[in-house]
């Protein structure tokens, strides 16, 4: 993990990217952005062939984005300046710790522009982000060591399918305190965080070429139609367009 003066921005033109952040997970597929803002501790991952962008932000460009780590549809305007700003492809293999600096001002790759010119675009990536909605690919992190022995158990085994009350009774938990815990702590119900969590490792099986099926059931859905349902709902598309799109 490490920590940037900056507050940057991270796309990937192709694969997908996980994103760890103190405050929790974000998974950033080919159409959504990433940001983090300056000081938190993150580190980056790749999952599939992965072609990774990396903008870094003035000061005054930060203010103008949450003080909060957050992922971003990614327009389409948004997406040209982001690969006019990085120059050639930035190849990340699967599995792939992404480490960037930032000590020279750069994003990482210079393509040409001025500094006058590098400005106005990343004005433009701003606003354009400033437009968009936020997207729901953030895991929060537990901090509540109940919820953490939980969360433990669920990264470990997404298709899991036992209840509240089952996980409770293997750490010693009430069904009431955990429900408590998730909607004060995390602003979510637990059916919502494991539906996350599990969306957020299908997006990674895809990427790395599982089919639909096959992602489904290791995700703990047992028909392939709830899963298309639970990930359009989070992701914009359907996991075979994603598969094939992306």
């Amino acid at each position: 993990m490490q920590a940037h003066a900056r507050g940057h921005l991270v796309y990937a033109a192709s694969g997908v990217l996980a994103v760890h952040t103190e405050r929790g997970t974000s998974v950033v597929p080919a159409n959504r952005v990433a940001w983090t803002p300056a000081g938190f501790t993150h580190r980056h991952r790749a999952h599939g062939d992965t072609d990774m962008r990396i903008a870094f932000l003035t000061p005054s460009l930060s203010q103008l984005l949450p003080d909060r780590p957050a992922v971003f549809l990614a327009s389409g305007l948004a997406r040209e300046v982001l690969l006019a700003l990085t120059g050639p492809r930035n190849h990340a293999k699967p599995g792939d710790a992404c480490n960037v600096g930032d000590a020279d001002g750069h994003d990482g790759a210079a393509p040409g522009y001025g500094r006058a010119a590098r400005t106005r675009l990343l004005r433009v990536l701003v606003d354009e982000l400033r437009e968009a909605r936020e997207q729901p690919l953030h895991l929060p992190e537990p901090r509540d060591d109940r919820l953490q022995a939980v969360a433990r158990m669920l990264h470990e085994a997404p298709a899991d399918n036992a209840t509240l009350a089952e996980l409770g009774r293997a750490i010693g938990a009430s069904t009431r305190t955990l429900s408590r815990l998730f909607r004060s702590e995390l602003g979510m119900t637990f059916y919502e965080w494991r539906t996350q969590l599990r969306v957020h490792h299908a997006l990674v099986l895809l990427a790395d070429g599982h089919d639909t099926t096959r992602t489904a059931h290791a995700c703990g859905w047992a028909n392939p139609s709830g899963f298309i349902a639970a990930f359009t709902d989070i992701v914009g598309t359907t996991p075979g367009r994603y598969r094939t799109g992306r």
